[in-house]
């Protein structure tokens, strides 16, 4: 495989934090892994993303410039962050996306640079993309079937996003993923289709649980089907399924991994019934510059304007350092416990706070 950009040669040790730099929250959390949203436009209406046809988008003027990105990533690499992810709204529809990927994978101290799309676009760039430093994708691919595609996310162009997969396949991404939720009466019946779509395209499928977020207005607990209920289902395909390595890499990934009987192996990302928070190294920051410590967090902390007014290099960590290690956040552990769980916002309530969006936080 190509390197990327910047890439640390073989043999020479990438340069990190030292131990005194190293941040931690509240309950030890380190700060390892940022989401980072590019635009808050998308392609696509999905039903547990923005399903409804009428949004307050965020400002143009407000959107980080690539300088403005490059600098935070700068600021936060230097307190812990190794992992970067681009995400959106639909993140190719930033455009000229690959310059930014190389600005990025300048950074010696980002050892993990990967990107979350929809793939309707991802044919076009991903050699691209791949050239200019990107390591790994992950495509949402919520359901094989044209038709339910057009029903849920009000799209016909499922075609592109198979030609995206196979783009990207050929791209040469390593570890390529497929995202898909799972909705009870929706997608529930595809979960061993899915399996074997990915084997055929030698990736791997992460299935998530319907989660009550953002634009998933029309969230209710019995259109969750369960971490257990899909081992139950694909029992009755495949039988004995073993956990593989739990949670990849350092343990912190939010995938928790099992592998049928042939070794084929896909993830199930937990977040309503088996929350980690715990362990969750993640915080996202928005197309504007707003970062938020957790998914479920109301408020979020204006960074843009803290670099716009001229902060320095050190006043700019002061502020990211000092506000990780407050972090109390269990979002997700905290809404397990409500007994009579709905959705986490109302249509009106997100009208009046674009930020609360899950297409512009980046889930």
């Amino acid at each position: 495989m190509a390197a990327r950009s910047g890439s640390i040669p073989r043999g020479v040790r990438p340069l990190s934090p030292r131990m005194s730099e190293l941040v931690h929250d509240t309950l030890d959390r380190p700060l390892g892994s940022l989401r980072l949203s590019v635009t808050d436009r998308c392609n696509l209406r999905c039903r547990y993303c923005m399903p409804e046809d009428e949004y307050v988008w965020l400002p143009r003027t407000s959107i980080l410039t690539f300088e403005e990105i490059e600098r935070l990533v700068g600021a936060f690499s230097r307190l812990g962050v190794s992992k970067i992810r681009l995400t959106g709204g639909e993140p190719l529809l930033r455009h000229d996306l690959p310059t930014l990927v190389g600005m990025i994978g300048r950074n010696p101290r980002i050892t993990d640079l990967a990107m979350t799309t929809n793939g309707l676009l991802l044919a076009k760039q991903a050699a691209t993309l791949r050239a200019a430093g990107l390591e790994r994708v992950t495509v949402s691919l919520d359901t094989l079937r044209p038709e339910r595609m057009l029903a849920f996310a009000k799209s016909a162009r499922h075609a592109d996003v198979l030609e995206g997969i196979t783009a990207a396949r050929q791209a040469g991404f390593a570890k390529l993923k497929l995202n898909a939720v799972v909705i009870r009466g929706f997608n529930d019946d595809e979960l061993a289709d899915l399996i074997e779509f990915a084997r055929g395209h030698d990736a791997e499928v992460r299935f998530i649980e319907y989660m009550d977020v953002g634009g998933a207005t029309r969230w209710s607990r019995d259109q969750v089907v369960s971490q257990r209920e899909m081992l139950d289902l694909l029992g009755g395909r495949y039988g004995a399924i073993e956990p593989a390595d739990a949670r990849a890499g350092d343990g912190r990934a939010p995938a928790e991994r099992f592998r049928l009987a042939d070794g084929t192996t896909f993830g199930i990302i937990a977040s309503v019934t088996a929350p980690f928070c715990r362990t969750c190294d993640r915080s996202r920051v928005t197309a504007d510059g707003t970062w938020f410590l957790c998914l479920y967090a109301g408020q979020g902390i204006d960074l843009r304007d803290s670099v716009r007014r001229g902060a320095t290099d050190e006043e700019l960590g002061a502020l990211i350092r000092n506000t990780w290690r407050g972090r109390t956040d269990r979002g997700a552990e905290e809404r397990l416990g409500i007994a009579d769980r709905g959705a986490l916002y109302r249509l009106d309530s997100l009208k009046a706070d674009p930020h609360r969006e899950m297409h512009t936080r980046g889930g």
